[in-house]
């Protein structure tokens, strides 16, 4: 692990806490940098969008019981 010392704007960094449940600081900078790497593969994900053919019948997913 590499150890940093850096200065976050205190208001982000509540508000990071806030929204995402997690209290400590280490812990939300860990989730925000694998957030940012992962956001590109989620990115080639959407130019598959409307191209595969799922083959789902509506009709009879909607008779199911779940």
């Amino acid at each position: 692990m590499l150890t940093a010392t850096m200065q976050i704007p205190e208001q982000l960094l509540k508000k990071a806490k806030q929204k995402s449940h997690i209290k400590e600081t280490q812990k939300i900078v860990i989730q925000a940098l694998e957030d940012f790497v992962n956001k590109p593969d989620i990115s080639q994900l959407k130019k598959y969008k409307g191209k595969i053919d799922l083959d789902i019948n509506l009709d009879v997913l909607r008779d199911r019981k779940i």
